[in-house]
Formats: structure tokens, C-alpha cells, sequence
């Protein structure tokens, strides 16, 4: 769990890991009638919500941070920008929790570090013996199902 230092000063910004945090002035938000549950007033209300950042442009993630967002969320950007739609709730105030929620999620997930590599290793040479032992028995099985010698 983070402490609330990790959090900067911006409330409204988006927490992605220690030391990064999106202010909410790189935010966008647009709002549009949702599709979702809502009765009446779903054709009244724009409870649905896009929240775009700018990735390619954002100042607030580290070089080698938007390197690897921009890598990885190759095929979800337009022009560089991420938009997260949410219009699962009633309520505008909870899609835009939501939509905020996503974000931090898909730039955790694309600025995670990298796997360690794996190292090549040699098959050992019981492993090797088995493996060949194996193949003998398999081919003598084999030969036994031809036609017997007159």
C-alpha cells in the first residue's frame, strides 16, 4: 500500500507508481449520454465518460516510462493519446472513479518493468541418456507391430 506522500499534491491526478503521478491538468474528459442502465433518465443525462491522456506527450512520465506505455499500448493509442471509456454506472461521478481507475490500471500495466531473461541452460547428460533410452525403447515397440518374418 502507498502512503499518502506518494500521491503528490493534485487530488484529481492519476496515481501510477511511486513517483509518478499524473496531474489532472493533462487530463481530458469528455461526457455524451450513456447506452447503460438508467431508465428515463438515461436519454437526460450525460452519465458516460472518456478520459484521454496524452502519452506521447505527457511530461509527467520519465522517458524511459513513456517508452515503454507507448511500446505497449501501441495498438489502444490515437496519435499518442489513450481514451478510457466508462458508462457502466448510473451516476457520472462513478464513471469518471472508474474511468480514472482504468487509467491507472493500463499505465501500471504498460510501464511495469520487464521480465528478467531467461538464461539458456544445456540438458544434462542423464537428462540427454533418458531422452535416447526412451526413443530406443519406443522404436523397438515400433518394429515389433511389422510383419513377421516368413
Amino acid at each position: 500500500m502507498t502512503s499518502p506522500d506518494d500521491r503528490s499534491d493534485d487530488p484529481d491526478g492519476v496515481f501510477v507508481r511511486r513517483g509518478v503521478v499524473v496531474p489532472a491538468r493533462e487530463l481530458h474528459w469528455r461526457f455524451s449520454r450513456s447506452s447503460g442502465p438508467g431508465g428515463q433518465g438515461v436519454n437526460t443525462t450525460d452519465s458516460r465518460v472518456e478520459l484521454s491522456f496524452d502519452v506521447a506527450g505527457s511530461p509527467s512520465l520519465p522517458d524511459d516510462l513513456r517508452d515503454r506505455a507507448l511500446r505497449r499500448l501501441g495498438p489502444r493509442l490515437v496519435d499518442g493519446v489513450l481514451t478510457i471509456a466508462a458508462g457502466d454506472s448510473r451516476s457520472q461521478l462513478r464513471n469518471r472513479e472508474a474511468a480514472r481507475e482504468r487509467l491507472a490500471q493500463a499505465l501500471r500495466e504498460a510501464t511495469k518493468a520487464d521480465p528478467p531473461a531467461r538464461r539458456a541452460t544445456k540438458p544434462t547428460k542423464g537428462s540427454q541418456r533418458r531422452r535416447l533410452d526412451s526413443k530406443t525403447r519406443r522404436g523397438r515397440v515400433k518394429k515389433l507391430r511389422g510383419r513377421p518374418d516368413e
